[in-house]
């Protein structure tokens, strides 16, 4: 299977070197000149990977990286001209794997790549299994005994967390942030309407775990005969 890596840059001359470089390898490189154009087209394909530059009019980087991680789950290497321990405490705050400061050789980005596609090729890999409940991160399936379960985004991370760590009560700021991001702003009962519809879908198709509300706290998942 071909890798196909999405390079967001609003610099053509940047936009042509990492793509050259990309086909060099191997790979498939898919071009977007801003970050608008980039979710655009990922909502309706899909791709391995993300090389985002910060500096772009409109959406910056950040704000997209912090977009493909929480909403897509895709591995992300920003590019950047600043060089800044701040700009890098960001970048990695908003979710990014890597971080590369311009200028750079092509082949460093391609070992960046490689690195990184393999790190997350492990971590996506795991299955948890908790009563007869069985998620598996890396096909972004959930089963209940035989049946199949189909969830959005948000709530197949949130499932997935709690049932990774059985018993754990998790705080509902915890959650929030490690669902949606550290600079959420939203309401945060959106993290109980999730909840609850868990709650219905498990419930309709016989799981035994449940959701346990810890008063004052947040969450976590038990079993149940």
């Amino acid at each position: 299977m071909t890798i196909k890596c999405l390079i967001v840059d609003d610099d053509p001359e940047i936009l042509t070197y990492v793509s050259s470089h990309i086909t060099k390898e191997g790979y498939k490189a898919i071009t977007q000149p801003n970050a608008e154009q980039a979710l655009d087209y990922l909502s309706s394909q899909t791709v391995d990977i993300a090389i985002v530059d910060i500096m772009m009019d409109g959406m910056d980087g950040f704000t997209l990286c912090q977009t493909l991680k929480y909403d897509y789950e895709y591995p992300v290497i920003m590019l950047t001209a600043r060089d800044a321990l701040s700009d890098k405490e960001r970048a990695f705050l908003a979710g990014t794997d890597d971080y590369v400061t311009k200028p750079f050789e092509g082949a460093e980005l391609i070992f960046r790549i490689k690195a990184v596609l393999r790190r997350y090729q492990v971590q996506t890999s795991v299955e948890h299994t908790l009563g007869n409940v069985v998620i598996n991160q890396s096909e972004r399936m959930t089963k209940v005994g035989a049946k199949g379960l189909i969830l959005p985004n948000k709530e197949f991370e949130l499932l997935n967390l709690l049932v990774a760590y059985p018993q754990h009560v998790f705080e509902r700021e915890a959650l929030i942030t490690r669902i949606w991001g550290f600079d959420y702003e939203g309401d945060e009962r959106t993290i109980d309407v999730h909840i609850k519809r868990l709650r219905n879908k498990l419930k309709k198709l016989d799981a035994n775990i449940q959701i346990e509300t810890v008063r004052g706290i947040g969450y976590r998942v038990t079993t149940h005969a």
